[in-house]
């Protein structure tokens, strides 16, 4: 699994420490570290239909988490059940200004 995200996002962060805490291995892509990750996001961001509210509220859309299968979700849950984890804690909030 992939997660798009940056250091600067509270709800990114968040999920990276959760990924600390139960030993999740996933690619982080930080879309602040280089204009390349930028572009990947961007492109996943302008194409997938599931970033349609996300675009229209002129939200950023990260985290953003793509399976290895293709598939594309904006929730964290989800992302967790693709990899057999147990769903976040209610004090486990993502970003919802970000989301």
């Amino acid at each position: 699994m992939k997660i798009y995200g940056s250091e600067i996002c509270s709800g990114c962060r968040a999920f990276k420490s959760l990924m600390l805490e139960r030993g999740i291995e996933a690619e982080f892509i930080d879309i602040t570290e280089n204009v390349a990750n930028l572009r990947a996001f961007l492109h996943l961001r302008d194409t997938e239909s599931c970033f349609d509210s996300i675009r229209a509220e002129g939200r950023i859309g990260i985290p953003v988490f793509v399976n290895d299968d293709g598939a594309i979700t904006l929730d964290e849950n989800t992302a967790l059940a693709w990899i057999g984890q147990p769903p976040m804690e209610p004090e486990e909030p993502g970003c919802a200004t970000c989301k």
